[in-house]
Parts: structure tokens; C-alpha cells; sequence
């Protein structure tokens, strides 16, 4: 039994209570409390935390659209009327962005709308695979089912994104320590070697005059810089709006060294999981495929799918139409093959973004691991270098002056 939190109105008296209560799930807590006489407004598992980043900022986050997507899920799961529900979940909603768009649906779905369609009006928040399955709920009459199928999509997702950006994060971080080091060593050290080169009439060493050339532009011109990296900066991020860039750039994550194989995994990891809950919800095979191919978000696994789609459109099986994209697709047409075999596609790819899920976290160990102690090699030799390139020419020089 898991203990929950929550705020409820009584109906008899109106009167807002919090309190604890304990169930096995969400839903049964928003029962059991109806079953009391009480109008659930905010069910939370004891233990959850806040979300503070929408509070400070605004934004409306996945974690909002996941709580937001099960507190309405729980309580149409509970036999609440939706517009009822949508009102309830508003009520308890913190973000006011979030809350303007809800009041929005609401007023949308008391017009006549049904939810997929008021939930259409807000494409920069609810996205093609929320809609389909939102839709799917509502044809198939189990729109709770389908709502925890979305939060549950849309944590998994979550979930592999923060691991991909924990293993991105130590290298940037350092690198960034490594800038540091020499911008430090730049502006500081070196004016004073070459300050007491001038005071001893001595001619710098070659490499310790490149440096002092360098640390003198950054330090006169640095206005220049700034310039020229406001325009590449500038230059690359209309560049990858454009269809070749996109390409290049979904080419680049696909095969740059060591990061390449864990894009390649979250790729496959996204594309199958989205897949079987689409088809667990009840979309048809060629609007899964339309979806996913979006879903994965590159371009490169995009053409794949919708070649694939398009034989399948032409009465080719799912696992012979993604066989020739075996090398961008690797395991799927075997794995649905086996799924087409049972009659279980949806549960096949269930279990092969199982173990692209598994191989991805393993994936993210191993670069964690590997890349901590090249990095630092690779600091230790640019620190070091500017160390020697600066030092040794001193010592030079008073064993010169002592001679």
C-alpha cells in the first residue's frame, strides 16, 4: 500500500480537506475518497517533489504535462464527468500557463469538441503522438487507459533524455575548465614573461611570441572576436533550419565517434517504444509509422520509416518492409517479425525498446567511465604545454643571466 497526500472538497459541506490516505495506486485513492463523498482535486504520492523550475520560470515542463496527464487520467478512471475533471485538475494545476490552456480545453470540450480536438488548438504542448492517442482513448471508449499510456510515453522519454544529457554534461563542463585554464594563462601569465623579457632585453622563444601574439589580439581586439562568434553562432543556427542542415546534423549524431552508437540506441529505444503504445492504443500500422518516424526527431531514421511505410502501405509486412533498413534499424525487423508471427507486434516492440533501453543505459555508463580519464589527458597536456611553453623558456633565461 502507498501512502498519498491529498485536497478534496466535501461535497455535504463544500469545505476544502487535507489529509493523508492509502491505496495501491492513484486511481484507487480517487475512488476510495468518491466513495466517501469527496470530490478529489490533488491526489500526490507522499515523497514527490515540486516542480520549482516551472514555478520561477513559467515553462510549462514535461514533468507538468506528465502529473497534468495522470491527475486527468485518475479522475475520468474514477467515473468523474471530463469537463468535471478537467475543472478539478485545473484547480490543482500551479503553472499559470499551464492553467490558461486548460481553462481553454475546457471551454473547448463544453462547446461540443472532443478532447483530441480541443487538445489540437495547443500544438506547441500537446504533439502528434499525445493527440493519436488521445483520440484512440476516446474511438475505443478507454480514454484513462490511453492518458496513463501517455504520461507513460512521455516519461520513458523523459527518463532516457536526462541520461543522455548527464553523459553530455561532465565533457562540456570540462571543457569548459579547460578554456578557462588558458584564457587564465593568457591574460595573466603571459604579459608578465613577456614584461620580463622586455625588462632583460632578451628575445622571446618562438612559441612563448606566439602565445604573447595571441594573449595581445584577444586582449585589443576582442571586440572582433566576440563579432566573428555572434555570426557563426548566428550563421549555423539559420544553417541547421535548413533542410541541409538538418541532415547534416542528424548524419553527425548517428555517426560521430563514441557518442554515435548512443544516439543510434535512444533512436531505436524511441521509435519502438512509441511504437507499441500507439498500437496498444488501437492506431492503425501506418499511422504508427507516420508517427514514430517524428517521433525519433532525425531526419536520417525518419527516411527509413517512411520507406518502410510505404511498402507496407503497398501490403508488405511491417518486419520485410523495415528489412533493408536493417543498418539504420538494426534488430526491429527481426523482433516484429516474431511479433507479426504471435500476433503481438505491439508487445515485440515493447521488448526491443526494452533492450535498446537497457544497452542505452549501459551505453551511458561506459562513456561516463571512459571519457573522464581522457579529458583529463587532455587537460593535463594543454595546461602542462602552457605551462612548459612558458616556464622552461624562464629557466632558460636565469641560467643564461647566472652564466
Amino acid at each position: 500500500m502507498k501512502k498519498f497526500s491529498y485536497e478534496a472538497r466535501d461535497r455535504s459541506s463544500s469545505k476544502i480537506v487535507k489529509a493523508t490516505v492509502q491505496a495501491d495506486s492513484e486511481n484507487a485513492a480517487a475512488k476510495l475518497l468518491i466513495n466517501q463523498g469527496f470530490t478529489p482535486l490533488n491526489i500526490k504520492e507522499q515523497g514527490d517533489d515540486n516542480n520549482i523550475i516551472a514555478r520561477i520560470t513559467g515553462r510549462i515542463t514535461t514533468k507538468d504535462k506528465i502529473v497534468f496527464t495522470r491527475q486527468l487520467s485518475t479522475l475520468i478512471g474514477a467515473g468523474l464527468p471530463l469537463s468535471q475533471s478537467l475543472n478539478t485538475v485545473l484547480e490543482q494545476t500551479e503553472n499559470k500557463k499551464l492553467q490558461s490552456i486548460i481553462q481553454e480545453v475546457t471551454a473547448s470540450v463544453e462547446g461540443g469538441k472532443t478532447l483530441s480536438e480541443s487538445f489540437a488548438k495547443h500544438p506547441g504542448v500537446f504533439d502528434a503522438i499525445f493527440l493519436a492517442l488521445v483520440g484512440a482513448g476516446e474511438v475505443s471508449g478507454t480514454l484513462d487507459e490511453s492518458l496513463q499510456r501517455v504520461a507513460n510515453q512521455q516519461e520513458k522519454d523523459a527518463a532516457i533524455m536526462s541520461k543522455i544529457k548527464g553523459a553530455l554534461t561532465y565533457p562540456i563542463i570540462v571543457l569548459f575548465v579547460i578554456f578557462g585554464v588558458m584564457a587564465f594563462m593568457l591574460f595573466t601569465v603571459v604579459p608578465q614573461v613577456e614584461k620580463l623579457y622586455k625588462d632583460l632585453k632578451q628575445e622571446l622563444p618562438f612559441i612563448t611570441q606566439i602565445m604573447v601574439d595571441v594573449s595581445n589580439f584577444l586582449a585589443n581586439y576582442w571586440w572582433v572576436v566576440i563579432l566573428v562568434i555572434a555570426a557563426l553562432v548566428y550563421f549555423l543556427s539559420q544553417y541547421r533550419k535548413t533542410e541541409a542542415g538538418i541532415k547534416m546534423i542528424d548524419t553527425f549524431k548517428i555517426k560521430v565517434p563514441i557518442f554515435g552508437l548512443m544516439f543510434r540506441k535512444l533512436y531505436m529505444a524511441r521509435f519502438t517504444r512509441t511504437g507499441q503504445t500507439l498500437l496498444g492504443t488501437g492506431v492503425s500500422m501506418l499511422d504508427m509509422l507516420k508517427l514514430t518516424s517524428v517521433a525519433v526527431n532525425n531526419s536520417i531514421i525518419k527516411t527509413s520509416i517512411m520507406r518502410a511505410a510505404e511498402k507496407v502501405k503497398g501490403g508488405k509486412a511491417l518486419s520485410v518492409a523495415l528489412s533493408p533498413e536493417a543498418e539504420i534499424l538494426p534488430l526491429v525487423p527481426q523482433m516484429i517479425k516474431i511479433g507479426e508471427q504471435s500476433g503481438k507486434v505491439d508487445e515485440m516492440m515493447g521488448k526491443t525498446a526494452q533492450v535498446y533501453e537497457e544497452e542505452l543505459d549501459e551505453q551511458v555508463r561506459t562513456i561516463s567511465t571512459s571519457i573522464e580519464p581522457i579529458l583529463m589527458v587532455v587537460l593535463a597536456i594543454v595546461a602542462g604545454g602552457m605551462v612548459a611553453a612558458i616556464l622552461l623558456p624562464i629557466y632558460s633565461l636565469v641560467n643564461g643571466i647566472n652564466v
